[in-house]
């Protein structure tokens, strides 16, 4: 029986992903419980999550020691290794798939996050891995960087669905929906079926108040201590906003004629990471219909026990959003001088834990292969 609270999101229009993914979780089933009880209707992965999920438990080791055997490098066991994962999830959420239409159901894999600032590499792995786990309800992730956003439209263009990630502003969300159009245009001139076609575009939340808040608490002053914990939520309403303008467009219109779908807005990074603000900030405030929010479980468990979920509370909030960010530029925090802080700093956390995880793989095949 489904947990009130989380279903009263998904009656409101929100889908609930799970921000993780281990062999653990879907051989324990503890996926299974999820997916029944608290309505959680996809996963996303990152190679953060890969590393924690490897470096934790030993339910690796049997995979580990074959591919030792098999002779396989750290560089290709990783990818046999989270492929497999991600293509058990695909089959566990099959259902759900079929169900929603090919909207939920999802499972997310990312391009090798080294490969953020090379376009054309960046493509060839995205092909790779659409063929690795060889599951139509795959997404693979490609960071919103400049140089993702032709890799983004090129991967589409290929008939692949693409859950687009690292998104913090603003401009760089209406130039992930401008490849995200140009990538369907395309599609559809090479014979693609775009009803198959699905993408989301991962907005970051906590890591712009985390790092805003921290430039508040530098400047000191009254006004700039009471503008704390409002910028992730009023930077989000906004791309919501967003999304709503430009998926109304002409030039949509005609896609959606040819059976497009629109492009979901994904609420990412919505574990509260200051514990001054309520623990399920990231997901009462940011309640709308088609969008996708990707919790960590101890986010999905606090919005299960005691998230008020009252509907709609983005749609309309435009105004007071557009005055948060006002006040941020009038007390001296620089939007933009954040943003691209948070994406630079956002590919760097990944691309560590990417090279951790190849380390501690090479050590655990050298060890079973001993």
């Amino acid at each position: 029986m489904s947990n009130k609270n989380t279903q009263a999101l998904s009656d409101a229009g929100v889908s609930i992903w799970l921000d993780d993914l281990s062999r653990e979780r879907l051989t324990s089933r503890s996926l299974v419980k999820l997916i029944n009880e608290k309505n959680v209707v996809g996963v996303t992965t990152n190679p953060s999550i890969f590393h924690a999920a490897l470096s934790n438990g030993q339910s690796y080791a049997s995979q580990v020691a074959e591919l030792a055997a098999a002779g396989m490098d750290a560089e290709e066991a990783v990818f046999k290794i989270t492929s497999d994962d991600v293509a058990a999830a695909c089959d566990l959420f099959a259902p759900i798939y079929a169900a929603s239409n090919g909207a939920d159901g999802r499972v997310s894999i990312e391009v090798d996050p080294r490969l953020a600032r090379n376009t054309a590499e960046t493509i060839a792995e995205a092909k790779v891995l659409h063929e690795l786990v060889a599951r139509e309800n795959v997404l693979i992730k490609i960071p919103a960087t400049v140089e993702g956003l032709e890799a983004i439209a090129e991967t589409l263009a290929a008939g692949i669905s693409v859950n687009v990630t690292l998104i913090f502003s603003l401009e760089r969300y209406r130039a992930v929906i401008n490849a995200f159009l140009t990538g369907l245009e395309a599609a559809k001139a090479n014979g693609h079926d775009l009803t198959k076609i699905h993408s989301v575009a991962s907005f970051f939340v906590s890591r712009v108040d985390t790092e805003i808040d921290a430039r508040l608490n530098a400047i000191g002053t009254e006004a700039a201590l009471a503008a704390r914990g409002k910028a992730g939520v009023a930077n989000a309403a906004l791309a919501y906003q967003v999304y709503e303008e430009s998926f109304t467009s002409e030039r949509w219109n005609l896609l959606a004629a040819a059976g497009a779908h629109a492009q979901r807005p994904l609420w990412a990074s919505t574990g509260v990471k200051d514990p001054a603000l309520p623990d399920t900030l990231y997901v009462t405030e940011l309640c709308a219909p088609n969008t996708v929010n990707t919790m960590p479980e101890k986010t999905l468990e606090a919005t299960a026990d005691h998230a008020q979920i009252t509907g709609d509370t983005v749609s309309g909030t435009y105004e007071d959003a557009n005055a948060v960010l006002d006040t941020l530029a009038a007390l001296g925090v620089s939007y933009n001088e954040v943003v691209d802080k948070l994406e630079v700093e956002g590919l760097q956390k990944f691309e560590a834990a990417w090279n951790e995880l190849l380390t501690d793989l090479a050590a655990s095949l050298q060890k079973a292969g001993k």
